[in-house]
């Protein structure tokens, strides 16, 4: 047969649409499991083995929780008399040839009993996997036996310990969050995963074999037993419905099926919230009471097979700690009903937990007295000054802080203490640069700023880690971390929402007058130094000038330049690299050094980078006369976009070659330490910008930065900033692709063939999914001699390729371009020559109309 024999294809096709009507997840799983039992049990008979071996069906299929495109685990188990047998071999070859040809898709394994005991005694996954054995047919004596040896060879002790060594593990590899914008429901923190555990450790423990049978034993209560079964049946429905919207399993709610599955599952948008959103929110929510319950029920189970370290107690240092002890490296509380008597030591806990760098979490017993107080949290709780007091005290802490926040988000006290906080649990963010939903955005740049704190990270930001170590009250700075995009989704410019919440909160925690003003102006600014040192041309005299009277001081731009540094590091590692954190310290230095009274003086500036150069020449044997016949041809502005560094290494490779006819391109190591910086000199050609672009297009090289300059005797001496880091991984070296870049440029750059034809690679599900608007501006300078062109669309393959070939149509030349990408979105800014421009008005608009068609092509 060729495909799914039709009593099982129309048994799973009835439950599936019977499912897609009535959304009854738990009825779908034991029907799909029970036309499934039947048709293997139907084939294991029509091959006369119901006595020669058992069936089992194992992992998900053997607890009966099959979803439409779940994997069909079969063991089959064999005697190990008889497992020679040529005609039990014959029939089993014939029974997994059925399981296919009827369109069954088996993950199987064929192996005695004593190879069975020796795997699951090697391999944890084995272990777990025939934990759940459950028997289909045959030898019924010999699958008894299987458990009976399985159970004798259990240790629940190191059973346990594996599998929360694995969960840990798991939860790394996601970044040990929920909130990820497109997570794994199966194997995410808060997924199906997690509840699985649970029951495997406690079923390895015979403690029980359902949820039912742990509230029955007095492990969990009756609140917490609705929980696990509500959200678990609410992440089984969302993964049965992501198997049926995408026709396979796929188990990742990815942007480009949320909004269908919303729909599917019966979600209508609301007013000012999509539909997808509402999903994801409800689905956020579920994960962070299935991490909580988790946690807590791992507790339990782990005091009961480690009775004796359970009982061991310590008490915590602190005449006002009275209160909490220390049980198993955990911190716990004397007394069930501490925070129904004293509210107050609710903000406690966090503060006691942060002072004991020992201690690494919260005990059940603490999770559930938080929970059981969530609604002694509230208005008058809030405004209790000794609650502000210890929230303030906490903030200040040198350790601890970044962990206690995130405790107090799992356990929804941050929420109930910040209700502004509240309104952004959960909530995406669609803007295709951040990763994060917006409260955990907020908490990884509040870690950043504390990493600069911390010694043991000094290594990672050198510079940031010496400037807030000098920083007087940098708790303002975490402060700001907090509130810097808490107003996110409410409509209007969150910045000027969020000052508005610092300030009452500065108020309400009493903070100084100039303590309230850094605060909130840092809320208010938090954008301004990114879109500058992105955006703008940074050697511009004027542009620093300007940005430092915005920043007033040196202790504001301070304190700006490294929220900005942890802002841009929390949104993804994608947006984050090394270009980008030398523009922002380049501005830094110009700017600071402009609020130390150094006026902006083109004319000191371009003695000190030619004296600068010169310096380092000389300590490469190249005399002072030899530059000037290069450097005669070089005007002002090139000296003062250049650095000393940069000056002095074009130099070293140009001056011996100032007019010649063959184009030389020398590449070397980024000075900003990732990626290459990359020179092209040659006799200046209208179409070279775009052959350049279409050589790095072709060799997926991203371009990070470009500076177009025009020599007097007519030639381009153009520099780039390119990543090329996925060549090196390949297996060759930073020697071998310099060498690379360095020849094949060179080759292309002489040939005079067409330009090729943009290759323009497709957008990103995320982009189809959000798409950005293309916006294409084009403004003339007081003088007209210059065109600033901005461009703003999705990012793709060949893009820049495209617009470079757009401009060399309309015979347009380059002079400057910044190139910006944000994750899956480009901001680019070119600075064109004005000439051709200037004196034909319909070419500009001719000109923005083809740019739009290719940002939207």
């Amino acid at each position: 047969m060729s495909s799914e024999s039709h009593p099982l294809k129309d048994a799973r096709s009835l439950a599936c649409s019977d499912f897609l009507v009535h959304q009854n997840v738990g009825k779908l799983m034991q029907r799909l499991t029970q036309a499934t039992d039947q048709q293997l049990l139907d084939l294991w008979n029509r091959c006369n083995l119901s006595t020669d071996a058992a069936l089992l069906a194992v992992g998900g299929y053997g607890r009966s929780e099959l979803f439409p495109h779940s994997d069909i685990d079969i063991l089959i188990l064999l005697d190990d008399a008889r497992s020679e047998d040529p005609q039990l071999q014959s029939n089993l070859e014939s029974f997994i040839a059925l399981c296919w040809d009827s369109g069954l898709e088996i993950g199987s394994a064929v192996r005695t009993l004593s190879e069975c005991l020796s795997e699951a005694q090697q391999d944890i996954t084995v272990r777990t996997s025939v934990l759940e054995a459950r028997l289909l047919g045959g030898h019924r004596g010999l699958f008894k036996l299987f458990k009976r040896s399985l159970d004798e060879a259990m240790d629940p002790k190191a059973f346990f310990q594996a599998k929360l060594l694995e969960q840990q593990q798991r939860h790394y590899k996601f970044q040990e969050t929920p909130y990820a914008l497109e997570p794994n429901c199966k194997e995410s923190p808060g997924g199906l995963r997690d509840l699985q555990i649970i029951l495997w450790v406690s079923k390895a423990a015979t403690l029980g074999n359902s949820f039912a049978d742990l509230f029955k034993k007095g492990l969990i209560t009756e609140r917490e037993l609705k929980e696990l079964n509500r959200n678990q049946k609410l992440l089984q429905n969302i993964r049965a419905n992501l198997h049926l919207l995408a026709k396979r399993r796929q188990d990742v709610l990815v942007f480009d099926l949320q909004a269908g599955l919303a729909k599917q599952i019966g979600i209508d948008q609301e007013s000012g919230r999509l539909a997808s959103e509402e999903l994801m929110r409800r689905y956020y929510w579920a994960a962070k009471a299935v991490s909580q319950l988790n946690t807590i029920l791992l507790q339990n189970i782990e005091a009961i097979l480690f009775p004796n370290e359970s009982r061991t107690t310590y008490p915590i240092s602190g005449p006002d700690n009275t209160m909490f002890i220390e049980r198993q490296g955990l911190l716990d509380i004397v007394d069930p009903q501490l925070y129904q008597k004293h509210p107050e030591q609710i903000l406690r806990t966090f503060l006691v937990f942060a002072q004991n760098p020992a201690i690494n979490g919260l005990s059940a017993s603490v999770f559930r007295a938080l929970y059981n107080a969530r609604q002694l949290m509230n208005a008058s709780w809030r405004k209790d000054p000794r609650n502000r007091v210890v929230f303030m005290e906490l903030l200040k802490l040198p350790d601890g802080v970044t962990t206690a926040f995130r405790l107090m988000n799992q356990t929804s006290v941050l929420g109930r203490y910040l209700p502004s906080f509240r309104r952004i649990v959960g909530q995406m963010q669609h803007d295709l640069f951040h990763v994060y939903t917006v409260d955990q955005h907020i908490l990884m740049v509040l870690r950043n700023v504390r990493r600069f704190m911390i010694l043991e990270h000094t290594h990672e930001f050198p510079f940031c880690s010496n400037l807030i170590a000098s920083f007087d009250k940098n708790w303002i700075i975490v402060l700001a971390a907090l509130f810097h995009d808490i107003a996110k989704g409410r409509g209007g410019d969150h910045s000027e929402l969020g000052k508005r919440d610092a300030r009452t909160f500065a108020k309400d925690h009493g903070l100084a007058p100039d303590e309230t003003e850094l605060l909130v102006w840092l809320v208010a600014e938090h954008l301004t130094m990114s879109q500058i040192a992105q955006k703008q041309d940074i050697t511009d005299p004027a542009v620093i000038t300007a940005f430092a009277k915005r920043m007033r001081d040196e202790r504001h731009l301070t304190a700006l330049y490294l929220l900005t540094v942890a802002d841009i590091r929390g949104t993804s590692p994608k947006v984050w690299n090394a270009w980008k954190g030398k523009l922002l310290e380049d501005l830094y230095r110009a700017t600071l050094r402009v609020l130390g009274g150094a006026k902006p003086d083109p004319s000191s500036e371009l003695i000190q980078h030619k004296e600068e150069a010169l310096t380092q020449l000389r300590l490469a044997g190249i005399d002072d006369d030899a530059p000037q016949a290069l450097w005669q041809q070089l005007d002002v502005a090139f000296f003062l976009r250049q650095e000393a560094s940069d000056i002095a290494w074009l130099t070293r490779h140009l001056f011996s070659h100032v007019h010649t006819d063959e184009p030389i391109v020398r590449a070397r190591l980024s000075q900003a330490g990732e990626g290459l910086q990359v020179a092209v000199y040659v006799k200046d050609q209208l179409d070279l910008f775009a052959r350049i672009c279409a050589y790095f297009e072709r060799h997926h090289f991203s371009i990070w930065d470009a500076r177009i300059h025009t020599t007097k005797h007519g030639y381009a001496l153009d520099t780039f900033q390119i990543s090329g880091s996925h060549l090196v991984d390949e297996g060759g070296s930073y020697r071998d692709l310099i060498q690379l870049v360095e020849y094949e440029l060179a080759e292309s750059i002489k040939k005079s063939a067409p330009l090729p034809e943009p290759n323009m690679g497709r957008l990103s599900r995320q982009s189809k999914s959000f798409p950005i608007q293309a916006r294409v501006s084009l403004q003339p300078d007081e003088r007209n001699q210059y065109f600033a062109l901005s461009l703003s669309a999705s990012d793709r393959s060949g893009l820049l390729y495209a617009v470079a070939k757009a401009l060399v149509k309309h015979q347009i030349s380059l002079h400057t371009a910044r190139i910006n990408t944000l994750g899956e979105r480009v901001e680019d800014i070119m600075l064109l020559d004005g000439r051709n421009l200037s004196k034909n008005p319909k070419l500009q608009i001719q000109l923005e109309t083809e740019l739009l068609e290719v940002l939207a092509a």
